[in-house]
């Protein structure tokens, strides 16, 4: 078995694993885009849900770096994971270097390019006609993704629907939507989570947030809870900040 189906297959296992009562929206989807930018060897991944206005919202990223949330962010309103999202369809190997998409997407196309990205790609999270989102790839390499690739990507964008959705609530209408509410609202809580961290410990966001996740994983916490702890002031973040397992990453013990 090669590199990459070990990593596909470790992706399916992980989604099996996942499919319980009281698994991590977060967490999971977390970890699915920095898998597909691996997988599909891409520069970043971005996995954007619909609130209930059908505005669309940075769930999770690769890179958590604030460039690129903001850029994902810039998609609320224009680009081609709102596209997708609307149609239902895949957008494919956009060139944001053509004059056509920078006119129909201005800010978007500026954001991008700034950041170094000259293609992007955006696929539908959607499962039996139904559409809650988008998965966007961004690339800093001109070339199309292969057919293989964009086969595989619809793959996980389709994974990442059903662990959203869950088997147990397709069904119920009501269920489901205070579901994508509650992933939405949780991602609102980890942002200002990995701020006040960031603030106390004197880090970059990205670096408090990495140690946030590693400690959140190493204690079997679920991230969205913990998160709530921090912004709540009910959680001691000495206790992660000291812990054995963040070490390698975490800040210096100094106040």
């Amino acid at each position: 078995m090669t590199t990459r189906e070990q990593q596909v297959t470790e992706v399916f296992v992980e989604v099996a694993d996942s499919l319980t009562a009281d698994f991590d929206v977060i967490d999971f989807l977390q970890r699915l885009s920095v898998r597909c930018e691996e997988l599909l060897e891409v520069a970043a991944v971005g996995i954007l849900l619909a609130d209930d206005n059908g505005a669309l919202h940075v769930l999770a990223a690769s890179d958590e770096h604030t460039r690129l949330l903001e850029l994902f962010a810039l998609q609320h309103e224009q680009g081609p994971c709102v596209e997708c999202y609307r149609s239902g369809r895949p957008r494919t190997h956009i060139d944001l270097t053509d004059a056509d998409v920078t006119v129909a997407w201005p800010q978007f196309t500026r954001g991008a390019r700034e950041t170094g990205f000259v293609v992007t790609n955006a696929l539908p999270l959607r499962l039996r006609g139904r559409v809650i989102g988008a998965l966007g790839l961004f690339q800093t390499d001109p070339d199309p993704l292969s057919a293989a690739d964009l086969t595989l990507a619809q793959a996980l964008a389709d994974v990442a629907t059903i662990a959203i959705l869950q088997q147990r609530t397709l069904t119920h209408t009501e269920a489901e939507r205070d579901q994508l509410q509650y992933a939405l609202t949780s991602r609102i809580v980890i942002e200002q989570a990995k701020g006040i961290l960031a603030e106390r410990w004197q880090l970059p966001v990205d670096q408090a947030f990495s140690v946030f996740r590693a400690y959140a994983r190493a204690h079997s916490l679920k991230l969205s809870q913990l998160a709530r702890e921090i912004a709540e002031g009910s959680y001691d973040t000495e206790r992660i900040r000291n812990a054995p397992a963040t070490s390698p990453s975490a800040p210096p013990s100094a106040t």
